[in-house]
């Protein structure tokens, strides 16, 4: 895609549709000079130069990547509007564009029923599961592993809600033993479980706990935000498929958009399997809903203003790249090779060792060394190095482990400390499968650099 023809394109066509309802002279108060915007613009360059660059396959950190292009074209046209989805009249067409690709997405996950929408972050859509689920199961509580994302206490302290973390087991996923045994008590309204820990992207076992649903009265919810778009995968090999194939017989699901469906931030979204669950969004607003809808967004939200810009762009993206194991599948499958490609390399590597074998396309790895202090330092030292180096810089993110954690997958290391940092990479560019043996070289010379 030629970006600067589409985003022309992009301005003409609005320019265009806007002028069919008369000329509109801008205001004098919102009016500034070309020369004094020239000298604000080049300060903001200027300011935007203190960046990573989340573009370059030298960039393994965070799962940031730049949004598609057909992304951004959707987005700029539509943010010239500047539509709210919070009810038809904010924006009818964007409401639309949503109401259609809330429907793929759960088509993804086997819920054509699903009653969902897009929301501006996974914590926003995971919050808005686990308050539907408080209001399903008054009284009791949400049990989520100790390895979920640290929002699931937080957003239980929120709503007021006993949080019950489980152990993990020797890979992270959900002890089963252990949520069981706590399933038995009662307590337990809602089990949280993760497809795709944000630490090191393991998979909980949602086929094995859905069979526990029905015995302990419990509801499901799926955090999906990070690694939910990896379904897609589930029929290739490349992923074990049963915890995918499951969701469908779960409560609800979050999945984000702007991690790999290729969106700007933010867009997360939320799909509960029951569209009854309508009633406990229920409430009046005498000023806001008077256009003839079946049901407005903003009445089964708990958000307001929503930008349509992002209903808009994920619209544009789904018709090229749709959620399909031939669309969007297509660009899943190479960074999910891509980093089981880098765990074999890790497993030769004389200089660094594998964390622990990847699920999803988040790698963990350390510089090998006898001790967790050693480890620690070594890790400290390589993402430093990484960073700050002016001519070859790497650029990664650490993932701190307990030292019982590490010492289930590494039992021969000295454990010194009570926990210790690894590195931790996200090869989510599809970019980086051609950049792979280079950045793994990298590594190494740092690691070696990096020696005690």
């Amino acid at each position: 895609m030629d970006l600067k023809h589409w985003l022309a394109r992009a301005v003409d066509a609005v320019d265009g549709w806007a002028a069919e309802f008369g000329s509109v002279a801008p205001h004098p108060s919102q009016v500034v000079d070309d020369s004094a915007f020239g000298a604000a613009f080049d300060e903001f360059t200027r300011r935007m130069r203190d960046n990573y660059p989340f573009f370059h396959p030298r960039y393994a950190g965070q799962m940031v990547r730049p949004p598609h292009p057909a992304a951004v074209v959707g987005y700029l046209s539509a943010m010239l509007l500047n539509p709210n989805n919070h009810a038809r009249e904010g924006g009818p067409a964007t409401t639309d564009m949503e109401r259609e690709v809330v429907a793929q997405l759960a088509g993804m996950f086997g819920l054509p029923d699903a009653l969902g929408h897009l929301t501006t972050s996974g914590t926003i859509a995971n919050l808005e599961a686990l308050w539907v689920a408080r209001q399903a199961r008054p009284g009791r509580g949400i049990a989520f592993s100790v390895d979920s994302h640290f929002t699931h206490a937080r957003m239980c302290r929120l709503l007021g809600v006993e949080a019950y973390p489980v152990r993990v087991d020797d890979h992270g996923r959900i002890d089963l033993d252990a949520l069981e045994e706590l399933l038995r008590s009662g307590r337990v309204g809602t089990v949280v479980l993760t497809a795709g820990t944000t630490g090191t992207g393991t998979v909980d076992p949602i086929d094995e706990v859905v069979r526990l649903k029905e015995r302990h009265d419990v509801r499901v919810h799926v955090d999906a935000a990070y690694g939910g778009f990896f379904t897609l995968l589930a029929g290739s090999g490349a992923v074990r498929p049963e915890p995918w194939a499951a969701i469908r017989h779960c409560d609800s699901v979050v999945v984000d958009p702007h991690k790999h469906g290729l969106q700007p931030y933010g867009c997360g979204a939320v799909l509960f399997a029951d569209p009854a669950v309508a009633r406990y969004y229920l409430h009046d607003s005498p000023y806001t809903y008077f256009t003839p809808s079946d049901l407005h967004l903003g009445e089964i939200s708990l958000e307001c203003s929503r930008a349509g810009a992002a209903a808009a762009a994920l619209w544009l993206t789904f018709r090229l790249l749709p959620p399909t194991p031939e669309g969007l599948g297509r660009v899943l499958a190479v960074p999910r090779r891509t980093a089981r490609r880098w765990a074999a390399l890790l497993a030769d590597s004389p200089y660094l060792d594998l964390y622990q074998e990847p699920d999803l396309d988040i790698v963990t790895y350390h510089p090998r060394r006898p001790t967790l202090s050693g480890v620690d330092e070594a890790t400290r030292r390589v993402l430093h190095s990484g960073m700050h180096d002016p001519v070859d810089p790497v650029y990664l993110s650490t993932l701190r482990v307990d030292a019982e954690d590490f010492g289930r997958r590494h039992p021969d290391l000295v454990r010194d400390a009570a926990h210790a940092r690894v590195l931790r990479s996200v090869v989510m560019k599809p970019e980086a499968e051609a950049h792979l043996d280079t950045l793994h070289a990298r590594i190494e010379e740092l690691a070696v650099k990096g020696g005690d």
